[in-house]
């Protein structure tokens, strides 16, 4: 399962993984560390805008050696 990290504030942390591909997109899992409170809900994400997130820096994937501490 790939991680991706998303562009937040600073000390803010967040991310989300892929949890299903289908030919229009993405379901993720998104987790919000906010101030030791985090936040996790899942939505759908289409191709387009993950491709449009990914060449604008909003989101980059996290190498799989990486550990996310929430």
């Amino acid at each position: 399962m790939k991680l991706y990290s998303i562009k937040t504030h600073p000390g803010d942390v967040s991310y989300f993984s892929i949890l299903n591909e289908t030919e229009n997109g993405y379901f993720i899992r998104i987790c919000h560390d906010k101030d030791g409170y985090e936040k996790i809900r899942e939505d759908f994400l289409d191709t387009e805008m993950f491709n449009l997130c990914l060449r604008t820096g909003y989101i980059s994937e996290v190498p799989a050696e990486t550990t996310v501490v929430a």
